[in-house]
């Protein structure tokens, strides 16, 4: 196993790899799932390059991405990280929300046994549940913690009064929110925020969902199953009008002998050292592509560069469909 710089997710003293792996699309999201073997082999390699950081969830499947990290991860348990998440009625996101104290704690247990562990490292709330109190969501987790299963709390895309409240009672060690050069509202107040209260931040679809690897234009074609289906920032002419960043990205990288991706995912690890990605990919040779982003140390040019480009490019389209965006940021 190479070894990987490390980074503590805010003031929590839980220490990750640089980069994670968020394993979503092995079973969920992005067409059809993965061959188990192949999940496996990309989940091992991701051990082999220094990563020790796995994100997964319940509502990915249902119940199968646990499964199968549980299986891939069991040989070397000890050395890796594994975050899950509670928050959606019986797992699936189609029927809504249920954060209920009871809920999770049912999650909790039976994430534990799929997931072949006797605690479950980092917990999140996957969306807010405006139903249940966060307070109760927050004493609940704490005494899981307290019980010895869980070890570490997090949110994903709470707004800053639930973040503020949540870590009053039980400290939040990381919030899970989408962040990238193509979606940079978390800048405005949530990062300013988590600097503040000393909680990490982990950026899903660091990528763009793909689109910042260069490798999506107008002419292509999603899996029927493929959730950018539906994302109104991958309609045809909003993929024609957002090539403008691909563009920028793409010279950039030039310059420096690296590829969009690994530019992308460079800019997000040089704006704090307690921002941890977790780019989530099927296929090795990204895989191997998106380790390298570590070693990329961009200078104050470069970002200034990068920043300059981007301010000027009003990024075309929302990242949720409506019913889907009104969940996030509560």
């Amino acid at each position: 196993m190479t070894n990987m710089q490390k980074r503590i997710l805010g003031n929590s003293g839980l220490e990750v790899s640089t980069l994670g792996l968020g394993c979503m699309g092995l079973s969920f999201g992005y067409g059809p799932a993965t061959e188990k073997k192949d999940a496996i082999n990309v989940i091992r390699k991701a051990y082999e390059l220094g990563v020790t950081f796995f994100d997964t969830a319940e509502a990915y499947g249902p119940l199968i991405n646990e499964e199968l990290l549980g299986g891939a991860l069991e040989p070397f348990r000890s050395e890796v990280v594994i975050a899950t998440k509670f928050g959606f009625k019986e797992g699936i996101p189609g029927l809504g929300l249920d954060s209920r104290p009871e809920n999770i704690r049912a999650v909790a247990e039976a994430a534990l046994v799929r997931l072949r562990t006797e605690v479950i490292d980092l917990f999140y709330q996957h969306r807010v549940d405006l139903n249940v109190p966060i307070e109760d969501v927050a004493e609940t987790v704490k005494d899981l913690i307290q019980e010895g299963k869980v070890k570490y709390f997090g949110l994903s895309e709470a707004g800053v009064q639930t973040i503020r409240k949540a870590h009053a009672i039980q400290p939040v060690a990381a919030l899970q929110s989408e962040y990238s050069l193509w979606w940079r509202e978390p800048e405005k107040e949530i990062l300013p925020t988590l600097e503040e209260l000393g909680i990490g931040f982990v950026p899903f679809s660091p990528l763009g969902k793909g689109f910042l690897t260069g490798k999506i234009d107008e002419h292509t074609v999603f899996d029927q199953n493929d959730f950018r289906n539906i994302v109104p920032r991958f309609s045809e002419e909003n993929r024609k009008a957002n090539q403008e960043l691909v563009k920028v990205l793409g010279m950039i990288a030039k310059d420096m002998n690296a590829t969009p991706a690994q530019i992308a995912l460079a800019w997000l690890l040089a704006q704090k050292p307690w921002i941890v990605p977790i780019p989530g990919t099927t296929k090795l040779h990204r895989l191997e592509e998106n380790v390298v982003s570590v070693k990329i140390t961009l200078s104050a040019d470069n970002l200034q560069i990068i920043n300059d480009a981007v301010s000027k490019i009003e990024v075309q389209g929302n990242r949720y469909p409506e019913q889907m965006q009104k969940l996030v940021g509560r």
